[in-house]
């Protein structure tokens, strides 16, 4: 046997012994990470096989320590979401049935004065991810909501994510900004319930989403009656960008990025951000 040999040897049979005596949890933690770095000599071997998607939730909710493992997001508690089920699915379906990645399949464009045909990045969500971090009843979701003071008012919002401190960050800042005051008022914060005209729950059921004020405000149904989700909108938005921005600075998407654009709501998603703060 020569000297490459016994080396490879060695080191598989102490790789086997360091493994054994970990908890699965331990092991998860590695197999999630980058590279494992072993040796006096810094070996790096390379198990980053984690899609770029999983690791955007692994980063943007450091709270529940998500590990990726076997196309699974996995909770410190053992419980799996898959990220990825395999089917080839439609618009709808994406919205009807999202799993982690479908939650991806469309951009949130930042650049652009109005979205593109069907560009809803953001408006599907894994249910039983969302219902894992926030509670999966409106009874578990309420036990988490805190008041947000917001211009006068008292908006419960949930404290899981850091979601209320991020929003009273948002009232900060705009607080020093009169003029946009009159857009602000709270139209609508946490209410469990069903998306209208769909079975798809609503992000305003985890206490992540606040409406703002609806008179000035444009929802994609209000301006194109009795359209399908399919059908060509015309779009339209009187809120100022300069609100917009800083609420996404903060981890808020807003629903007038949407081809089924929804001006008045706000929405807490780190994951779908792309600024280096929160990646």
């Amino acid at each position: 046997m020569n000297k490459t040999m016994r080396i490879f040897l060695i080191f598989s049979c102490l790789l086997l012994i360091f493994f054994d005596n970990m908890s699965d949890k331990q092991i998860y933690s590695i197999l999630s990470s980058d590279t494992i770095d072993v040796s006096e000599n810094s070996i790096v071997v390379n198990t980053d096989t984690i899609p770029l998607f999983a690791k955007k939730i692994i980063k943007a909710y450091l709270d529940f320590d998500i590990k990726y493992l076997d196309n699974s997001l996995i909770f410190s508690d053992g419980t799996k979401i898959i990220y990825d089920d395999g089917k080839d699915k439609s618009f709808i379906e994406k919205l009807d049935n999202c799993d982690i990645e479908d939650m991806f399949s469309m951009t949130y464009d930042v650049e652009r004065s109005e979205p593109l045909y069907l560009n809803d990045c953001g408006r599907g969500r894994c249910e039983a991810f969302f219902k894992k971090m926030y509670g999966n009843n409106e009874a578990a979701v309420r036990k988490n909501l805190v008041p947000v003071d917001w211009f006068g008012q008292k908006v419960p919002f949930t404290k899981i994510n850091g979601a209320a401190d991020k929003l009273g960050k948002v009232a900060s800042e705009l607080s020093q900004h009169p003029e946009f005051h009159k857009y602000l008022k709270n139209a609508s914060s946490f209410y469990w319930r069903k998306i209208k005209g769909t079975n798809r729950q609503s992000a305003h059921s985890y206490g992540i989403a606040i409406d703002i004020n609806t008179q000035y405000s444009n929802y994609w149904l209000w301006s194109n009656p009795k359209s399908s989700e399919k059908d060509k909108l015309k779009y339209e938005n009187h809120i100022p960008h300069e609100i917009v921005r800083v609420f996404e600075k903060y981890g808020f998407i807003w629903g007038g990025r949407w081809y089924h654009f929804d001006t008045m709501h706000f929405e807490y998603r780190p994951e779908i951000l792309n600024s280096e703060s929160l990646l």
